[in-house]
């Protein structure tokens, strides 16, 4: 997988690119991160990005002209169409299902706003998703490219050293993850379960698929009405 990040801040996804999980992605050669300043695509001598809106308010507007030829510089002379999401607070509610959906594609585009907003032609003409990672507002949408990559990347295959770890996540399965215990079966005098100690097989499975219904009925019941 190719993933684009369109930034003004590009220094922000050193040290998320650099460790843990998506590190060793890129390391193995299962994806692929390229940050761009679009500022360096404006025309004007000052390297400008946004303008006052038309018909007046409070705030400053990105300009349509460097997040386009940003986008037509990272598609040209590519054979598959990318997918090019836009983090604004406008966007779906991202949910694990759609970065199943995502980490299905081989190219992503993600672009980055500040300020008060796009140029509304941003929005109409050059992405194919609006996605926001939760009800609030962020400085930028930097954060919210950091998260979609992380959750994709790790979908991706080989990406995981255990290959049932991204299937059997809280949210994939429609419930909550079970709880888990390590050694020492007893510390300080609470105990793990018996069962998870009794290698029965079957018997396990069953006490967690119970544990994450009942987990799931208490923490997030909406999950359960979905």
């Amino acid at each position: 997988m190719k993933v684009d990040i369109l930034t003004l801040f590009p220094e922000m996804f050193t040290g998320v690119f650099g460790s843990s999980i998506l590190k060793h992605a890129a390391e193995k050669g299962q994806v692929t991160y390229n940050v761009v300043d679009f500022r360096n695509y404006a025309e004007n001598k000052h390297r400008k990005v946004d303008d006052y809106p038309y018909g007046g308010g409070a705030g400053m507007v990105l300009m349509p002209q460097p997040i386009f030829d940003a986008v037509e510089d990272l598609v040209k002379d590519k054979q598959t169409k990318p997918r090019v999401v836009l983090l604004c607070p406008q966007g779906k509610r991202y949910t694990q299902k759609k970065a199943e959906e995502l980490a299905k594609e081989e190219h992503l585009i993600l672009v980055c706003g500040h300020y008060e907003g796009f140029d509304e032609r941003i929005r109409e003409h050059l992405v194919t998703d609006e996605i926001s990672i939760g009800d609030y507002v962020l400085t930028g949408g930097e954060l919210g490219a950091m998260v979609i990559t992380d959750s994709v990347t790790r979908l991706l295959p080989g990406v995981l050293g255990n290959e049932t770890s991204a299937v059997t996540d809280s949210f994939s399965i429609g419930l909550l993850e079970h709880p888990h215990y390590t050694r020492p079966a007893d510390f300080r005098g609470m105990k793990v379960p018996d069962v998870l100690l009794s290698g029965h097989h079957e018997n396990i499975k069953k006490w967690r698929h119970e544990q994450s219904i009942e987990r799931t009925k208490k923490r997030r019941p909406d999950m359960l009405n979905d």
